[in-house]
């Protein structure tokens, strides 16, 4: 049986979660091992878990909370748990995702992290770390269930070309990846225009950009630097910001144009390659 730890719950989330586990699974009368096996998971990974040296996942928190009866309650941590394994300079970011009834991002390099699929995830976070790099995925991915909700944020990007051609991943990842923003075309709620080179100079150059709109509170523009963000809701920041993506939007390709060329680059970069 894996080793118990002392965990105090007031700690962390994390340490809040893995004392839960344990407390609900004893409840129950099951060892660590029993539980794995009712879950289709390890004994070993229960015991991580509670011993807060792994993260727990929405899937494995929700078949302990139909295993162990727990009214949903590991489901409804999980989202806190995930949130706050983000860097510390994110967190506050994470937050505004979560509370904001728009988003509005231009994206120069890269597809933004709430429309990114698991293997590109990896790719971008595995560049130069692979250390924890599947916790460190789930985590960003863990951001992703706000589209989940019955009232979802309005979601806009507008994405430089750039983007579509710079291979992150392999090509089935990056293939991965431009299906999964053709899978949004007929969602109102979920909206993605490409800025193609043919715009020449437009009013993104200084680089990306995010824009947070509320139901009544400010609206707030992030940017970011390598290691920390940058959120403001100076009304001159705010004002600037806006104007450019306004501009942005309109110098990008319609909706629908735009699907067909994330369709046609896929098709032509990252086709089946004959040999």
């Amino acid at each position: 049986m894996t080793h118990i730890n002392a965990l105090d719950p007031g700690a962390s989330p994390l340490d809040f979660y893995g004392f839960e586990l344990r407390r609900h699974r004893e409840v129950a009368g099951l060892t660590q091992r029993q539980l794995g096996d009712i879950l289709n998971y390890t004994g070993s990974l229960v015991g991580q878990i509670e011993t807060a040296r792994k993260l727990p996942t929405q899937e494995f928190s929700e078949r302990a909370d139909i295993a162990l009866g727990t009214g949903g309650l590991l489901s409804r941590l999980v989202g806190l748990v995930m949130r706050t394994q983000l860097p510390a300079w994110f967190q506050q970011v994470a937050e505004l995702e979560a509370r904001a009834t728009e988003i509005c991002t231009f994206q120069m390099g890269m597809v933004h992290g709430l429309l990114q699929t698991p293997e590109y995830v990896r790719a971008v976070l595995g560049a130069l770390d692979h250390s924890d790099l599947d916790d460190r995925s789930a985590v960003r991915l863990a951001r992703q269930r706000i589209f989940e909700r019955a009232q979802s944020p309005v979601f806009w990007m507008v994405l430089s070309e750039a983007a579509l051609h710079q291979e992150i991943g392999d090509p089935e990842a990056m293939r991965g990846q431009l299906a999964h923003l053709l899978s949004f075309e007929n969602n109102p709620r979920i909206n993605i225009q490409v800025l193609p080179f043919s715009a020449g100079a437009h009013a993104g150059l200084t680089g990306s950009f995010t824009v947070f709109r509320f139901a009544s509170d400010p609206t707030i523009v992030y940017t970011e630097g390598y290691g920390s963000g940058h959120p403001t809701a100076n009304p001159d920041t705010v004002m600037n910001c806006s104007l450019r993506y306004d501009h942005l939007r309109a110098a990008a390709l319609s909706l629908k144009d735009s699907a067909e060329l994330i369709r046609r680059v896929m098709e032509d970069c990252y086709g089946e390659q004959v040999a």
